[in-house]
């Protein structure tokens, strides 16, 4: 995909946060308003919810055929979350890069890690703190998804999960949404620009210099 008349390669957007920090509303915005940008959809072994889409959410899957795709080497990354297996597949990835498409990811810090062992260059990571303690519990609360012992035990591992923040490249406070969204914009735009995505430059360059 060319952009600005330049191609370029896609990149690998990861936002992550604590359960209940806003990472799920800022990616569903995000895609609303960024027309190069797709959701990476994981397989789940996680029983589906209420409104939930096979394709469109997760791919719902058994723990069976999870650990063939893990044998196979069919993900990019996987991990294990409050007793379920989460993993995202490579085929889907890979292609949109190739075509210049930016893919949005929802995974933790394990998966982040994991992405970043294996195509660091074209990661970038984002990691959204929540305003406080309260006001994620708040949150997670309003929700209303969850029993409570699946509160306590999100909110007993927010702590861990918010340890790791320096391992990412940016780290955005949610206090507003609309102001958070907006720094999320902003850093992707600037990521778009980085002289190696933009493989189409040398040749563009080259025109320019020749007077084409």
């Amino acid at each position: 995909m060319s952009f600005h008349g330049i191609e370029r390669r896609g990149l690998m957007l990861v936002l992550s946060s604590p359960s209940g920090a806003g990472k799920t509303t800022i990616s569903r915005r995000l895609l609303e308003h960024e027309d190069a940008l797709e959701m990476s959809v994981s397989v789940t072994t996680r029983p589906r919810r209420p409104g939930e889409v096979e394709g469109r959410d997760y791919w719902f899957v058994s723990p069976a055929d999870f650990n063939i795709m893990v044998n196979e080497r069919k993900l990019l990354e996987w991990a294990k979350v409050f007793g379920n297996h989460y993993g995202t597949p490579k085929g889907p990835v890979a292609d949109a890069l190739a075509r210049g498409r930016d893919v949005l990811f929802d995974i933790d810090w394990q998966g982040t890690q994991q992405l970043a062992e294996h195509a660091r260059d074209d990661l970038v990571s984002i990691f959204i703190l929540p305003p406080s303690t309260r006001e994620l519990e708040r949150r997670l609360r309003q929700r209303a998804q969850d029993p409570e012992d699946v509160v306590a035990a999100r909110m007993a591992k927010a702590s861990d999960e918010i340890s790791h923040w320096a391992e990412y490249d940016y780290v955005v406070l949610n206090e507003d949404v609309d102001s958070t969204l907006a720094q999320v914009r902003a850093i992707l735009h600037a990521e778009r620009l980085k002289r190696r995505r933009q493989t189409g430059l040398g040749d563009f360059v080259k025109r320019l210099r020749d007077g084409v």
